[in-house]
């Protein structure tokens, strides 16, 4: 084989079925449109909307791929077991999990409720830890990949986020566990890994980044001088989820405009 065609077989999903949650839009909607891309057939998870999340699979199959949405809140254990028997009764099994699904509520320290906490604890760690759990079970012998989206203001970079405690403390958690799983989960020849996205323009950070003030903080800290898209989280993504990736595990990608090195 020339070199040629096997830079055109670099980074190739094809055949491979994938699961993106809070795939509807934003972050989620731009990594599955990056799997689809590289070949990937996609379940797009969503818990709102289903009219955003039927119009992207119908994207996904306009580029060739099968797609489905299906609708699931994942901090709840009935609706993430509902949801992996229809992929397993549709689809047989599942070779990637990109767990994405997340929320964010701000509250000062000293005002945050323990329903907030619950409830931000709730989607953005215990989601990624029952649909993980799940997604094995459905992974082949040869192998599979977990990929946790968490964020910069996850903790030990010395980034932190005011009025977002309860926030960082999730995102924090999801780098612990993907450590741990990694190490579990390698016997099963299944990759963990994380990325941690920086300022990226999503429906989240919408209403920070509509003010021009604190927009121009963010870009202050950002050397590559323009805001983050959803395309360039799903770029990472595709990259974990391909075989060139396979000596990756257990590790956090920032994918944040060089933020931490400036």
């Amino acid at each position: 084989m020339d070199l040629l065609s096997v830079a055109k077989n670099m980074f190739s999903l094809v055949g491979k079925k994938a699961l993106v949650t809070g795939a509807a839009r934003g972050i989620g909607k731009g990594i599955a449109l990056a799997l689809a891309t590289q070949g990937a057939n996609v379940v797009v998870n969503y818990r709102g909307s289903v009219d955003d999340a039927n119009a992207l699979v119908e994207e996904i199959k306009a580029m060739g791929r099968e797609a489905l949405a299906i609708q699931a809140d994942v901090s709840k254990s009935t609706d993430v077991n509902r949801m992996f028997e229809e992929i397993k009764t549709k689809w047989g099994g599942l070779d990637i999990l990109v767990n994405n699904a997340g929320i964010i509520d701000y509250a000062t320290f000293e005002n945050i409720t323990e329903e907030q906490w619950d409830r931000i604890i709730g989607t953005n760690l215990k989601g990624q830890f029952l649909c993980s759990q799940q997604a094995v079970k459905l992974m082949p012998q040869t192998g599979g990949r977990i990929i946790c989206i968490a964020s910069i203001g996850s903790g030990g970079v010395g980034v932190g986020f005011a009025q977002l405690a309860h926030y960082s403390a999730s995102k924090g958690g999801v780098v612990g566990m993907v450590e741990s799983m990694a190490l579990d989960l390698a016997k099963r020849k299944i990759n963990v890994n994380t990325i941690a996205p920086g300022a990226i323009e999503s429906d989240m950070t919408k209403g920070a980044l509509t003010d021009e003030a604190t927009k121009a903080g963010f870009l202050s800290r950002v050397p590559k001088g323009r805001i983050g898209q959803p395309k360039d989280i799903g770029a990472a993504v595709a990259f974990l989820a391909s075989d060139e990736a396979d000596y990756i595990t257990g590790t956090v990608i920032y994918v944040d405009g060089g933020w931490l090195a400036g």
